[in-house]
């Protein structure tokens, strides 16, 4: 079995939970309010910023020449690209650049991105099992809401074309790649620590979805 077979078992539930919440329920069926959605997407370019720290750590980190490319690549591509289309997508939602920068990571945002760069610290075997679940959870999402029916709602309908996409799906699968070679021949030890790492994070991501649903802000 590949290590990320055993991963699966363990997210499972949380996937499960995650295409229950209302929050994606109504970007599936088109009826979420526009504004816990202009949450997600404020929090969401916050978010981007310290990814994208995790990117470069894991280039750092990465144990040999292919690894340390395809991580400068992401970071490249995030940094670029990403980060501009993320705009422009925010733009759709009346969110202006310049509100987009004065935005302020809420306690789950910056709670969720300090666990991102601190695995990326660790080592580069933690920093790709607390990445995975950032692509594989939405992947797997994405996946599930298309066969559903697209929404109405066309904005919705592009978030969902975006992480079930080939190119989000390919980069989802050599994510799986790298941690199941990063894991083979591992003792069990370092195996648990990758996956208390992967739960951790995967567990994150359904509290940011719930952040934005609540409209989570910090209490004083």
């Amino acid at each position: 079995m590949a290590f990320t077979d055993e991963l699966r078992t363990v997210a499972q539930p949380l996937w499960d939970a995650t295409l229950d919440h209302p929050m994606v329920e109504g970007i599936g069926d088109g009826t979420l309010d526009v504004e816990p959605f202009r949450h997600w997407v404020a929090q969401d370019y916050v978010f981007l910023v310290e990814y994208s720290r995790v990117f470069a750590l894991g280039g750092a980190r990465a144990p040999d020449l292919d690894r340390m490319s395809r991580f400068a690549s992401l970071l490249d591509a995030t940094v670029n690209t990403e980060m501009d289309l993320h705009r422009s997508y925010a733009a759709e939602f009346g969110i202006s650049e310049a509100e987009l920068e004065a935005t302020e990571p809420t306690p789950t945002t910056q709670a969720y991105t300090d666990f991102l760069v601190r695995s990326g610290y660790e080592g580069f075997g933690e920093t790709i099992a607390a990445l995975l679940p950032c692509m594989w959870g939405f992947n797997v999402t994405a996946h599930r809401l298309d066969e559903r029916g697209r929404p109405d709602h066309e904005l919705y309908s592009q978030w969902i074309d975006m992480y079930a996409g080939e190119e989000f799906t390919t980069l989802t699968e050599w994510c799986k790649d790298v941690m199941d070679e990063v894991a083979d021949g591992e003792p069990r030890r370092r195996r648990e620590t990758y996956r208390d790492r992967f739960l951790t994070s995967a567990r994150y991501e359904y509290l940011f979805w719930d952040a934005a649903w609540e409209q989570e802000e910090w209490p004083v």
